[in-house]
């Protein structure tokens, strides 16, 4: 490859001018506030962003497009049910810009292709949809139907249907997602890779193996009745800051809240709500009660010295364990408490990095408590070992009787705001058999009961020229991916790739030979069809579904729904082939809502329980101790120690976000509560390593990953110096995706191992 292909692949390897403070030790408060101001005031105008405060989260409002953190079903504040993030999301979303053809005309793929991230997201909302031909340089206007023919040509000209893949994210409606799903496997592939394949597919595969579910079990409820509320690999105060609001009351009933994570993260020091006047006065609520700096990727070793000291204690006094639950509710205690046994506690002590003082004070809230709820997120969930992390936590909960009832469970804190709906619908590259029997007995066709590509299938699957076609209904799947630049060359490789957005972003510029950009709706507007304006329903990380719906009009009246989208792409792709009235469901969303409730299990009475001003439950079994396993109980598992290895001058890397980021959205270029400005590409290091390497702070460092022989490089990044366990460091995606080997992944899972990658750090010369 060129150095100008790698280019289009990759953010600029160009410096900003950083600056940085001490991190800070409390989160939210008046700086929230006034960052929601800038970002509301620069890039959306004042009538608008009124307006769109009084409704987000709201009932009968629209969902906020950032995470899936559910909204209080009483208590919602009627200006601010939203977070400082959720105003950077609607801002970048309703945003004043609109670029069409004159933009694009302008500006070459290649020029476009020297933008930062940042940059490209913030160029504008896309107006109308374009078409990048074989061999030209500049993406031109074509009309919808001329693009649906498009996709339809390719589509019908492929050798089997195997040779497409269809990917999602996670911001997808209920409405969208179920019927993209339904057009896909009438096609004839099961190739439906998601985010989820990318984030929390081990926690799926680790809870339904040992729960029956692969959700979490707890409601928002059940935080306020919580005695303790762990929240392990996880960074709450940017990535789900509305959270900090439960553990604010959970504390405030007595809760106690146990944070585990290699960097001392603001959101779980402390909390100022902006809500409450009276914390704005007197500096918030401290969070946690116990900071747990653990070592990337110590998750299992600590869990297990934990369950060590917890059956020493049970065999002891006889009263740690719920035997009474372990009894009636679960399968497999005996052969687990033997597997225990073979593990030593001090081994797994000292390769957490957790100091006994420490862990004496998690253990002591662990003992005597039995009301107890787990939160985790990707810092668990990326690594070879994820599903054996979630399935560690699965274990304590057992032993404690912590599932099933008030105040006790799993939390799997979701990212995107409707990931879960869109696996609940039918996006699954691995659907049930029960599921795809009821989509033959509603429609009468046979979908494909093989397994379809997951999202580091598809790369290779692309790399290798076996798929001609990429087409993706949201996200910015170049940026997302791993291995970024054997990921760019599989896109390459197609023939045509095909993006759903609202957004410019670097997926448009890394193509197949031809190229499409059809814009769609956001979830702020309005969605007009024939029977009138349509509401779309999203599920959040607890299990509740609810409406959605804009109050703003369309940025541009050449814009059509995801919903329109994909019924335009259907219609023209079968013709006279089907059987089903693809345009109808256009027209009235209320038709493919009926749709879901005939195909999947929970949505009884569906467009009736909608409009329910706070939404509706889905049936979870584990809530009510009703385990769907192979053995009709709650397993327990054995889960072995990560065997890490590093050489003398090597660290092990985790990618995280900055506070000015949501997954691949770039909001800004700072990260305020980690004391970093103006600049994306650092690498947070401890001091002590830095001396051991001889590197100053600011240096500029080229980073190296080594996994089977195989070197990656990312150039130029400055160096941090951090609190952060020795031996271990930290940068920020894509920036470093580069780094993260396609084979490197959650056993079971296939989630990338994005936050455990062996590293050197060399000074650039």
């Amino acid at each position: 490859m060129s150095k100008l292909q790698n280019k289009k692949m990759i953010p600029p390897e160009v410096f900003s001018n950083l600056k940085t403070k001490s991190p800070a030790t409390n989160s939210a408060g008046l700086k929230g506030i006034t960052s929601a101001l800038n970002h509301a005031q620069r890039y959306m105008n004042w009538s608008k962003a009124l307006k769109l405060s009084f409704k987000i989260n709201q009932k009968g409002g629209f969902d906020c497009p950032g995470c899936a953190w559910p909204d209080p079903d009483d208590e919602r504040s009627v200006f601010g049910e939203y977070c400082e993030n959720g105003i950077k999301a609607i801002a970048e979303e309703a945003q004043n810009k609109t670029i069409g053809h004159q933009f694009f005309s302008k500006y070459s793929v290649n020029e476009l292709a020297d933008w930062s991230d940042f940059e490209l997201g913030k160029s504008g909302r896309l107006a109308e949809p374009l078409v990048l031909e074989k061999g030209t340089k500049h993406y031109k206007p074509i009309s919808w139907n001329d693009a649906f023919e498009k996709v339809a040509r390719h589509l019908n000209g492929l050798n089997n249907p195997d040779e497409a893949v269809f990917y999602t994210s996670g911001r997808t409606t209920n409405e969208a997602a179920f019927l993209y799903q339904l057009f896909v496997r009438e096609f004839g592939t099961s190739n439906l890779p998601d985010c989820s394949n990318m984030c929390h597919e081990a926690s799926g595969k680790a809870l339904n193996e040992t729960l029956g579910i692969g959700k979490g079990s707890v409601t928002l409820e059940d935080f306020y009745k919580a005695e303790v509320v762990m929240v392990i690999g996880q960074n709450p105060g940017t990535n789900h800051p509305r959270m900090l609001s439960a553990l604010e009351k959970c504390k405030r009933n007595g809760g106690k809240i146990i944070a585990i994570n290699p960097l001392p993260e603001a959101g779980l020091l402390k909390f100022t709500n902006p809500q409450n006047p009276m914390k704005m006065v007197t500096g918030g609520s401290a969070i946690a009660d116990v900071f747990v700096p653990i070592t990337i990727n110590g998750d299992v070793a600590f869990i297990k010295a934990l369950l060590l000291k917890l059956l020493e204690e049970e065999e002891r006094l006889g009263n740690v364990f719920d035997k009474a639950f372990i009894e009636t509710y679960t399968h497999g205690y005996d052969a687990f408490v033997s597997d225990l046994k073979t593990y030593n506690f001090n081994d797994c002590l000292r390769q957490s990095g957790v100091s006994k003082e420490v862990f004496d004070a998690v253990f002591h809230l662990i003992s005597s408590n039995d009301k107890i709820i787990i939160c985790w997120a990707m810092g668990l969930t990326q690594h070879e070992n994820a599903v054996d992390n979630i399935r560690e936590l699965v274990n304590l909960l057992l032993l404690k009787g912590s599932i099933g009832k008030e105040g006790a469970g799993t939390c799997p804190v979701r990212g995107h705001s409707n990931v879960q709906g869109d696996r609940t619908v039918g996006i699954w590259e691995a659907a049930p058999q029960a599921f795809l029997d009821r989509i033959e007995s509603k429609y009468g066709f046979k979908p494909s009961r093989n397994h379809g590509y997951s999202v580091i299938e598809a790369i290779k699957a692309m790399y290798q020229n076996k798929v001609k076609v990429f087409f993706g209904l949201g996200g910015n799947f170049i940026s997302a991916v791993p291995d970024t630049l054997y990921s760019g060359q599989a896109m390459r490789n197609c023939d045509l790739t095909v993006h759903v957005s609202t957004k410019l972003n670097r997926s448009h510029l890394v193509t197949g030979k031809e190229a499409l950009i059809l814009p769609c709706l956001g979830r702020t507007e309005k969605d007009y069809q024939k029977s009138g304006e349509q509401i779309q329903s999203v599920e959040n990380s607890m299990g509740i579904v609810s409406s959605t719906k804009g109050i703003l009009e369309p940025c541009s009246d050449k814009l059509m729904s995801e919903v329109a989208v994909v019924c335009g792409v259907a219609h023209a792709t079968f013709g006279e082939r089907t059987k089903i009235n693809w345009l109808q469901y256009k027209d009235n969303y209320n038709l493919v809502r009926d749709d879901i409730e005939a195909v999947v299990s929970g949505f009884e009475d569906y467009n009736n329980r909608v409009n329910n001003p706070t939404g509706f439950y889905l049936p979870n079994g584990a809530r009510v101790r009703q385990f769907k396993t192979k053995t009709g109980k709650a397993n327990f598992t054995f889960n072995k120690l990560p065997n890490w290895k590093l050489g003398a001058r090597e660290l092990i890397m985790m990618t995280i976000r900055s506070h000015d980021q949501f997954n691949t959205t770039i909001y800004g270029l700072n990260d305020r509560y980690r004391g970093v400005f103006n600049e994306r590409r650092i690498i947070f290091m401890n001091p002590e390593d830095m001396v051991e390497r001889q590197l100053a702070e600011k240096q500029i460092v080229h980073i190296k990953s080594h996994y089977k022989g195989t070197v990656r490089e990312a150039h130029n990044f400055k160096v941090v110096g951090y609190d952060i366990p020795k031996k271990c460091c930290a940068t920020y995606f894509p920036e470093t995706n580069v780094l993260v080997p396609l084979d490197s992944f959650a056993h079971t899972a296939k989630t990338p191992a994005s936050k455990s990658i062996i590293v050197t750090v060399e000074a650039a010369l």
